[in-house]
């Protein structure tokens, strides 16, 4: 069966799960049938690649595909975006760099602005250089291939497909895919996973991977928009689905299985609890899938915190993510990682703690050995956080 990412060691990582190109492919018109295996063989083809390009960089010598600039570390903000003008080279020809002025190319600007985006949210609120920490370029590249139906991080850089643009109009499922700035947040997420965790892409703990990187890709959403916890939708590729799809979008973090039920994409299956959880060999063991139990552990901590998502539970889980996973953690990990880390920044069974427990608890996953603790009180959870301190950020 053609999937996406196949291969934990040297996976692309890929926003449209391969279920949802399969069930095109099955349930499709001829037109879209013929584009999502189009899509399923480049991204088969660009694994492959990967695993080549992997190979001699363990063996040290210096992969040719890979451009120079993209290594490049210079501090600070630091976006280039290239067209590879309907072809597979990457990264393509150079249209935008660091403080230009709009290029008019509307994916290209989107990538600039998504990207841009994602910095803000990483070193605005968590004091993060980057994706590596030191300033690593936010590479792009738009207008990959023809009508190809995905974007991906391939451990180096980011690559846009533009969607069903050579389809009849009523036949088309997707629009571009640099519509959405959850979707580049995500996608780049990937990234910063890579120089921190490095969770393994199978299983839990790659479930873990796709649900990180939905979780950082919403708080840019939610960061742009200044959409408080609770009135956010958390859909993720809201945007993306054109108006023949009956969906709002790839997934939701409110109500996993609910973001799309099509005739031709099929139905969302992704599970919010523990005892729906998908035990399969596909999807790299349902990364895409099962993503939904830690999901929607995420939504109900943030939204019984309160306020901007990015600001407790989202420290809370870079936290974790940084200081305290490891490339085989498991959801049961995460939910001691990220319990841990909420006692080390509010405090031992304050009340972001509390609603770290009861967030996982709701999903099915119980952390071991703490007694329940009493419900929370809405007018005390505006404390400022330990945090603060702890990471040396300043008060805004």
């Amino acid at each position: 069966m053609s999937t996406c990412c196949l291969n934990q060691r040297n996976p692309l990582y890929c926003i449209i799960p391969p279920y949802m190109l399969e069930a095109i492919e099955q349930n499709g018109a001829p037109e879209q049938k013929t584009w999502a295996k189009h899509t399923l063989n480049a991204t088969d083809s660009l694994r492959d690649q990967r695993e080549v390009v992997a190979d001699r960089n363990i063996a040290g010598e210096r992969a040719k595909t890979v451009p120079p600039v993209i290594d490049a570390r210079v501090g600070g903000k630091n976006r280039l975006v290239y067209d590879a003008m309907g072809g597979m080279s990457l990264p393509g020809k150079l249209i935008r760099q660091e403080n230009q002025s709009p290029t008019g190319d509307v994916a290209a600007d989107e990538a600039y602005e998504g990207a841009g985006a994602t910095y803000d949210l990483y070193w605005n609120e968590y004091q993060r250089d980057s994706i590596d920490r030191m300033g690593m370029a936010l590479v792009s590249t738009v207008h990959y291939q023809r009508s190809f139906d995905n974007a991906f991080w391939n451990g180096h850089q980011m690559v846009y497909g533009d969607g069903d643009e050579d389809l009849p109009v009523d036949k088309r499922l997707f629009n571009r895919f640099t519509i959405a700035q959850d979707i580049i947040g995500h996608e780049l997420s990937h990234g910063v996973i890579q120089y921190e965790a490095n969770l393994n892409y199978s299983f839990q703990p790659g479930a873990l991977n796709e649900s990180v990187c939905d979780v950082f890709g919403s708080l840019v959403k939610q960061r742009q928009l200044k959409q408080p916890a609770r009135t956010a939708d958390w859909i993720i590729g809201q945007g993306l689905f054109t108006p023949n799809v009956r969906g709002v979008g790839i997934r939701s973090m409110k109500e996993p299985g609910t973001a799309y039920d099509d005739p031709i994409l099929g139905k969302d299956p992704q599970p919010g609890h523990m005892s729906g959880y998908v035990n399969t060999t596909g999807d790299n063991g349902g990364v895409h899938i099962n993503s939904g139990i830690p999901n929607r552990a995420f939504y109900i901590i943030a939204y019984e915190l309160g306020g901007y998502a990015w600001e407790k539970a989202g420290w809370i889980w870079y936290a974790a993510l940084t200081k305290k996973l490891t490339n085989t953690s498991n959801f049961l990990d995460a939910a001691n990682a990220t319990y841990a880390a909420a006692g080390e920044l509010f405090g031992i069974n304050s009340l972001e703690q509390q609603a770290v427990r009861r967030g996982w608890a709701e999903v099915g996953i119980e952390i071991a050995g703490e007694p329940a603790p009493a419900e929370p009180d809405p007018d005390a959870l505006g404390c400022l956080p330990a945090l603060f301190r702890i990471f040396g950020k300043g008060t805004r």
